[in-house]
């Protein structure tokens, strides 16, 4: 019987050339394959294609498939992708330590927030901190990241992020949180919608849960997942763009935060139903890893974001 090769596995210690590597093989998989990572990385698909043989070669691995179907990650490629980000993040951890000596901030501030929420322009909490962050730290360097809230937690429990703001639904252990903001959210109709022209007196609740919603999958608290029970879900939405799409189709109606539906209201295009009754609030919270080794620029920026609290509510 043959015997299966053992693979020899990465031998030697981990040199500048294999941090390299690294670092491109993280730009390939984030841009979705080598034709796209060209801009990012300065280098040609023929260059690029070279490096992640040396990768392979130097891991005895093999990272991704390329071909008619598109670029795709194999499983031993999957797994190095996870360990690549763990890797940059302790590598930027341990630099941004390292500056903690220098008066002058320097490093990297990876922050991430769910979707939406710039349009709350009269509280600018966040804003505002990352402003004071760069005025104190000219040299830093601010990545932002739009995600899920699920997908928020889990990059700031492995140090992905530094720092994540999101809806505050049930607190986890390893985290702690600031909090930001209450959102106010009122259900809404477009002015295709045969409710858009009716007066509110004229609407009663029981009308309303008979009409066919958009309903939010996640993110939403307890007030407004008892308020949604009641309606008649015919469709739902990952996030409030996804809502805004379905009130605007005038086939649906929809909760959506007051200050993202504002420019539609003001455009005659939307209108909130019954909203004395019909409304919630959504507690946002900046959260970050319990037990961080000691960070300046993280520290800097949360102490802005305190500084914001005590100055002026909102976001």
């Amino acid at each position: 019987m043959a015997k299966t090769k053992k693979s020899a596995g990465m031998t030697g210690h981990i040199a500048d050339a294999d941090i390299r590597l690294l670092r491109i093989f993280r730009a390939v998989v984030d841009s979705g394959g080598f034709s796209a990572a060209e801009a990012e990385l300065g280098m040609s698909v023929s260059a690029i294609s070279i490096a992640m043989s040396d990768l392979e070669k130097r891991f005895d691995m093999s990272l991704c498939q390329r071909g008619r179907a598109g670029f795709s990650l194999t499983d031993q490629g999957a797994s190095l992708y996870q360990a690549v980000l763990q890797l940059m993040a302790q590598l930027e951890n341990f630099r941004t330590d390292v500056n903690t000596i220098h008066v002058q901030l320097r490093g990297e501030l990876n922050i991430g927030i769910t979707d939406n929420l710039v349009t709350m322009y009269k509280h600018m909490r966040v804003t505002n901190s990352l402003a004071q962050l760069k005025r104190r730290g000219p040299e830093v360097k601010i990545n932002i990241r739009m995600m899920p809230p699920i997908d928020i937690e889990k990059s700031v429990l492995d140090g992905r992020l530094h720092v994540g703001v999101i809806p505050s639904m049930k607190a986890l252990s390893g985290l702690d949180y600031l909090e930001l903001y209450a959102e106010d959210c009122q259900l809404y109709c477009g002015h295709l919608h045969t409710l858009f022209r009716q007066n509110n007196n004229a609407i009663n609740s029981k009308d309303l849960f008979r009409e066919e919603a958009v309903i939010l999958t996640r993110g939403v608290p307890d007030s407004g997942r008892q308020i949604m029970q009641q309606m008649n879900p015919a469709a739902t939405a990952t996030d409030r763009e996804g809502i805004a799409f379905l009130v605007l189709s005038g086939e649906y109606i929809g909760f959506l935060p007051t200050h993202y539906a504002e420019r539609w209201i003001k455009e005659k295009r939307m209108r909130a139903l019954s909203p004395e009754q019909l409304h919630y609030q959504t507690q946002y919270s900046a959260i970050t890893r319990k037990g961080l080794p000691q960070n300046q620029v993280l520290q800097t920026y949360m102490e802005e974001l305190l500084k914001a609290e005590n100055d002026r509510p909102g976001f």
